[in-house]
């Protein structure tokens, strides 16, 4: 029983069996509480902000639904804060637990000084190797903070062109016309351009002979832009009369006269096809006549007899 007692009253049975366990308890406690209200934070933050219409530009472009108060919800701009928020929460947890793991492991006598140090080392090769994950990781939350573009917008982002599948923190997944799947590395977009965010132009340039009648042309080409503005089936992509710009260029056997009209993101080739088809039409009704050594007026259709 001495024995027992003594062993008992050992400082050193007493440290390893009562006091570490006690404080390494107290360390993962304290852990797992900072890492449940650091996430309830960012919950609440994130709830806030989705439930909170965007007043200002503070992020990024804005978009036509996000012009003072928004009526309705924006999936786009949801998706994008709890993805962020997400982000957010992986990185508070990772560096509490850390934390936690260090502070164990000084507990228990190890010392802590040289795995800081060597942690340090570790991680700058892991920045020198892994880079390019980085890059794209970072490149990627700042696209989602500053909604550069979203699932469903038609892009460019320079060698390809297409429609956005899917956006990840380190890949956005492209479609393009021919159907193609393409998977681009977030950090190797250096220009995006969108052709979905605010509103597009719908552009055609008409080319004619020289010597045709100026007004003549520019009146039936204006005529074929704004039928196609009137039509029922149309008109709900237009957001401005078509404009004429006259004639934008002049070349050897040729000028070109350019009208266009403004409309809504992503229809503008839809609007464009619909002048281009009404435009020639209208020429070949006003007896304009093509750009060419052989020519007829658009559409002539007599034969030779």
């Amino acid at each position: 029983m001495t024995l027992l007692e003594n062993w008992w009253n050992n400082p050193d049975t007493q440290r390893w069996l009562v006091d570490r366990p006690i404080q390494i308890a107290l360390i993962l406690i304290l852990a797992a509480i900072a890492n449940w209200a650091l996430r309830h934070v960012v919950k609440r933050v994130v709830r806030h902000m989705i439930n909170t219409p965007p007043r200002l530009p503070a992020l990024g472009p804005l978009r036509p639904g996000e012009k003072g108060e928004v009526s309705t919800p924006d999936p786009r701009r949801e998706a994008r804060i709890r993805t962020l928020g997400s982000v957010i929460n992986s990185a508070l947890s990772l560096f509490v637990w850390l934390w936690a793991i260090v502070a164990i492991l000084d507990q228990i006598g190890v010392n802590v000084a040289p795995i800081i140090a060597s942690a340090g080392v570790v991680g700058v090769a892991l920045g020198f190797g892994a880079q390019s994950l980085v890059k794209d990781f970072l490149s990627g939350i700042f696209m989602l903070i500053e909604d550069q573009y979203g699932v469903g917008d038609t892009i460019d982002v320079g060698e390809l062109s297409g429609t956005v599948e899917d956006v990840s923190l380190r890949l956005t997944t492209l479609r393009d016309i021919d159907g193609t799947l393409w998977f681009v590395r977030n950090g190797e977009i250096l220009r995006i351009g969108n052709f979905s965010q605010g509103y597009a132009i719908a552009r055609v340039d008409v080319p004619i002979a020289m010597d045709n009648d100026i007004k003549v042309a520019k009146d039936a080409i204006l005529a074929a832009a704004t039928a196609v503005a009137n039509d029922d089936d149309i008109k709900a992509e237009i957001l401005e009369p078509p404009i004429l710009d006259g004639v934008n260029s002049v070349k050897v056997d040729h000028m070109t006269i350019r009208v266009h009209m403004k409309t809504k993101p992503g229809k503008q080739w839809y609007v464009q096809r619909e002048m281009l088809a009404r435009v020639i039409p209208s020429l070949s009704k006003a007896g304009i006549k093509p750009p060419y050594a052989y020519r007829r007026p658009f559409n002539d259709s007599e034969s030779d007899s």
